[in-house]
């Protein structure tokens, strides 16, 4: 090498994991094996020499290796023993991929280069240093932090996801320190994800400061003493040794004993046929098309044959044993190489594939991004959103309470890159005598936005698309608008992706587009000194915003086709979509509580539990802080030494809900007075403390927030505040239900399904006996307990019907012998037999569950009845507890699944159903199987027969189900009577 020459080092292994991370579960057609990292890696490798020979990286190479681990053991491990040790394992289908990644990198004509003993890292530093001492530059291609100890004049890194180059001045501007200062501020900082320890306290803002007083760690330590922060100053006399250890192990090494030398990295073309052979070997179409095109190969003419795959599903040395890092980066530039290899080119897959390319083609320019000031170019705008016939929407507001926000500002963006933001109600940093701050000048007049977005927003021909929509939808619901034809991001990955991962915006992002947006904290700061939206500069503003919908827009891109070529339509159409709209309108109406209630049920509890505290103490012979888990441990097993004791991590003795509940079932009373003391003192703090402050102040009602995509089987979840967790088991926890309440002249009704996941259970499953005692109205519990016991059903004792509630649930939800026998208090021989008995008895069952492990484990994922999928990507996972747990959740996805999906149906169905029965009443909540509503006194009877047809029908005609569905329902003045 000599001077002029540049050498580009790729970080191979983080490579892997961002093609792994990016994509979902492709596997090759011929023989099923995983290539989805595979098809991730190759891609983004083709991009990168196609970008840097078109100096579209800036420079041109003349010399290129690509760099991997060898292994996840290495000489730090005889420093640290410790050293990565909380990195779990590499995911089932990554490892065959392992060495057919490395056979990429050869095919592509490149040097494929790992030493046992030595990471990654320290190869790229070697080959780094000579380069630079040959008087050559380098580029490295990754954005790992623990590379830019290496940056240099000649030494640069360039992130290919971000497209953005990090040299001196991007290192200073990240961490406060120069690239030479590295080192010592991971050496302070430490580092999680490699379980490097560093000085407790201690980051990076803190560390840069400490290094640019004292200019380095050695004497950083040596003057620790004259630290006035006291914490700060006993953690790094402490803790100096450790911060010397790691130094030790951040330091990356310039001395590897490398058996290649840069000189053999001189950059030549690809062998076309070589390289065509091998990606056709792999079945990646696409691609194979692309470069075929780009070397002038025929690709028809050339044999996958060509080229000998050697370690085609060979699981080898480096990335298999490494592992893999909790928060590995997965911003891969998504241009996935979906099921084309199995489908076809001209199927909606290859579409989609085609669309996924196209969104993350254009780069994310917030300076290219449009602030929208005036009237006659936000009709220009609308316009252009008006022909394109569809724009993505997104509100920006000074609350995250959409049912007291005020809006600040809107952004639209009609084309990939081509996004505006009209700011409507930023304000300066003076507060006015009312504490609000005058208006900004040169901003859209807050009416005449509002009729033209009116307009827009409720056409009909225009499709709105939104990431969360429900938000938005609320917001504009508040003033006046109702957005009338809508997709969301969102849930169009919730339907397609459930159980793979995230639906936010910032991951969805990441994984498709390879681009991590704004942080919304690099804008508005944290803490205590974090500004609301509206006190943002417009300037700043319209970056964040505007790229927002930039990114909705291209998600909708990407995920629109792929909802199509997965066969999964209707379930989006038929109980996402619709749902949204009926969910915002419920929050929008919220609920009455009365405060005097919960008043009242506070003092009483607060009663209630003063007294358990002397109880408690009465049992442990001292008076002790019954909140704190570490003096209860020191209490049952220091001093009381009850038996099953076992420590956390910290030290301290394990006092969780289990640990008290198995002392408490073998007969302890203290910790039984701790489970009912953590009881009453929970649902007074959750509830009667906290539900005051959630009554709107305009509204004087309770709205809580619903999320579509919370669970992985579709079952809604409840937050701000959460109503879907208050026990209704215990006494205590049904008078809170007390506190809510119709209004006057009003009544609620609630209704709810009768043991809707056992009835299922019995559709799917297909149980005669199940089947039989639901079509005759028969208790199924009691009914269970006779079979399982021989016990006759009429005069049943109740704690036998009880067992076998439990056994009949737990059965459900893949219960073991021992959660049974804890739920029980008997044996886990005697819980084992049980089990054992019920499948005996319901053969049907014991069926049903293999047959859904089997489907699972084949597949991927399982199925509701409606065609709901939810995956599970760990269900071949070689650690014995993890696979168990997706097993059993497997087993319980299509039950519980399925009976969301029914309320979901009723749910959509319910408001078109009470319009034309003229009834003007409102549904309110939704709380499992359970939906209450809000009716005029003289319309109960009328509004309980609308509601329970639609929630018994709700499953046809898609389907018909093999058992009845049977709802309960009663009206009463408040939640509780109306149970």
């Amino acid at each position: 090498m000599k001077k002029g020459d540049h050498l580009f080092l790729v970080d191979g292994s983080a490579y892997i994991f961002r093609a792994f991370h990016a994509l979902p579960p492709l596997t090759r057609k011929s023989d099923g094996t995983p290539i989805g990292a595979v098809s991730g890696f190759c891609n983004m490798l083709w991009k990168l020499l196609q970008d840097a020979r078109n100096t579209d990286v800036g420079v041109t190479p003349t010399h290129f290796a690509v760099i991997f681990d060898y292994s996840s053991k290495t000489f730090r491990n005889d420093l640290y023993a410790e050293y990565k040790a909380n990195r779990s394992e590499p995911p089932e289908d990554l490892r065959p991929q392992f060495g057919l990644i490395r056979e990429a990198t050869r095919a592509f004509n490149l040097p494929c280069i790992e030493l046992d003993g030595y990471e990654a890292d320290d190869l790229i530093a070697t080959y780094a240093a000579q380069a630079e001492a040959a008087g050559g530059e380098v580029t490295i291609i990754s954005s790992d932090k623990d590379l830019m100890q290496l940056v240099t004049e000649k030494v640069s890194m360039y992130d290919s996801m971000k497209d953005r180059q990090i040299g001196i001045d991007e290192v200073i501007e990240k961490f406060g320190v120069k690239p030479d200062k590295m080192i010592d501020l991971q050496a302070l900082t430490g580092d999680s994800t490699d379980n490097i320890p560093g000085v407790p306290g201690i980051g990076p803002k803190t560390a840069a400061q400490l290094l640019e007083t004292y200019g380095d760690l050695d004497t950083l330590l040596e003057r620790a003493h004259e630290i006035k922060q006291n914490k700060r100053r006993e953690n790094l006399i402490e803790f100096a040794d450790q911060a010397r250890l790691s130094r030790e192990l951040v330091t990356l090494k310039v001395n590897t004993p490398v058996e290649t030398t840069i000189d053999d990295f001189i950059l030549e073309d690809q062998d076309g046929p070589k390289l065509v052979a091998f990606l056709k070997a792999m079945e990646l179409n696409t691609l194979t098309r692309r470069v075929a095109e780009a070397t002038g190969v025929e690709a028809n003419e050339i044999d996958a044959a060509d080229i000998p795959v050697e370690n085609a599903g060979r699981a080898r040395g480096p990335d298999l044993d490494s592992a893999v890092p909790e928060s590995a980066d997965s911003n891969a530039k998504a241009d996935p190489e979906q099921q084309d290899a199995q489908n076809g080119d001209n199927t909606p897959q290859a579409l989609a594939e085609k669309l996924a390319a196209e969104a993350s083609g254009a780069k994310f320019d917030a300076d290219s991004y449009v602030c929208i000031r005036d009237a006659a170019m936000l009709d220009e705008w609308i316009s252009k959103a008006i022909e394109e016939g569809v724009v993505a929407f997104d509100t920006e507001t000074d609350s995250l309470d959409a049912n007291q926000a005020n809006l600040v500002g809107f952004s639209l963006c009609h084309k990939a890159g081509h996004a505006a933001y009209i700011p409507l109600q930023h304000r300066d940093g003076e507060d006015d005598l009312l504490g609000e701050g005058g208006l900004v000048s040169g901003q859209l007049e807050f009416d005449t936005a509002l009729e033209k977005l009116k307009a827009l927003l409720e056409d009909a021909s225009i499709l709105i698309v939104g990431q969360n929509l429900k938000y938005d939808y609320l917001i504009m619901q508040r003033y006046g608008i109702t957005i009338r034809s809508y997709d969301d991001t969102m849930l169009l990955s919730y339907v397609i992706d459930g159980g793979r991962g995230a639906h936010g915006m910032d991951a969805l992002s990441e994984r498709w587009l390879g681009h991590q947006p704004i942080a919304f904290k690099d804008i508005a700061g944290t803490g205590k000194k974090q500004i609301t939206f509206d006190r943002i500069a417009i300037d700043v503003a319209t970056g964040y915003a505007a790229e927002d919908a930039d990114i909705t827009l291209r998600l909708w891109q990407v995920l629109k086709p792929r909802l199509i070529a997965d066969g999964l339509a209707s379930v989006y159409e038929r109980l996402e979509r619709p749902l949204m709209a009926v969910l915002a309108r419920m929050e929008g109406r919220g609920i009455s509580v009365d405060r005097q209630i919960l008043s009242r049920l506070s003092g009483e509890f607060a009663q209630k539990a003063a007294a358990y505290e002397e109880e408690i103490y009465d049992l442990a012979g001292e008076k002790f802080n019954v909140g704190s888990p570490k003096q209860l441990g020191e209490i049952l097993f220091g001093k009381m030494e009850l038996p099953g004791g076992k420590k956390t991590k910290s030290g301290q003795w394990a006092t969780g809900a289990q640990a008290l509940e198995d002392l408490a079932a073998e007969g302890h009373e203290l910790p039984r007075k701790i489970v009912d003391w953590r009881q009453l003192t929970k649902l007074k703090s959750t509830y009667t403390d906290a539900l005051p402050g959630y009554i709107n102040t305009e509204t004087k009602r309770v709205h809580t927030s619903y999320s579509l995509a919370a669970t992985s089987t579709g079952r809604l979840s409840s937050s701000e505040p959460n109503l879907q967790n208050i026990p209704i088991r215990t006494v205590e926890g049904r008078r809170i239900r007390t506190a809510f309440v119709a209004e006057k002249g009003k009544t609620l009704i609630s209704a709810d399904y009768s043991q809707i996941e056992l009835r299922v259970l019995a559709h799917v499953a297909n149980i005669p006996q199940l089947t039989q005692a639901f079509a005759d109205g028969i208790d199924i519990h009691a009914m269970t307990a006779s079979e399982m016991f021989g016990v006759p059903v009429e005069g049943m004792p109740s704690d036998v019907r009880r067992s076998a509630k439990a056994i009949n649930f737990g059965i459900i939800y893949g219960i073991s012998a021992f959660g049974l026998a804890n739920n029980l208090g008997i044996s886990r021989s005697e819980a084992s037999e049980y089990i054992k008995k019920y499948f005996e008895r319901f053969p049907g069952i014991k069926d049903y569950m293999d047959e859904t492990k089997a489907t699972a484990r084949a597949q991927g994922y399982v199925e509701t009845i409606f065609g709901r999928r939810i995956h599970y990507p760990e269900i071949k996972s070689s650690n014995p507890q993890v696979r168990a747990f997706n097993e059993r959740a497997a087993i319980n996805a299509p039950i519980q699944g399925s009976a969301a999906d029914i309320i979901r149906r009723a749910m959509v169905r319910m408001e078109p159903a009470m319009d034309a029965a003229k009834l003007s009443g409102q549904m309110l909540l939704q709380v499992h199987d359970e939906l209450i509503f809000e009716v005029p006194e003289n319309e109960v009877d009328a509004t309980i027969t609308c509601v329970k047809q639609v929630m018994e029908n709700a499953a046809m005609p898609a389907i018909d189900m093999a058992v009845p569905l049977a709802v309960e329902a009663q009206a009463a003045n408040n939640w509780d009577e109306a149970h």
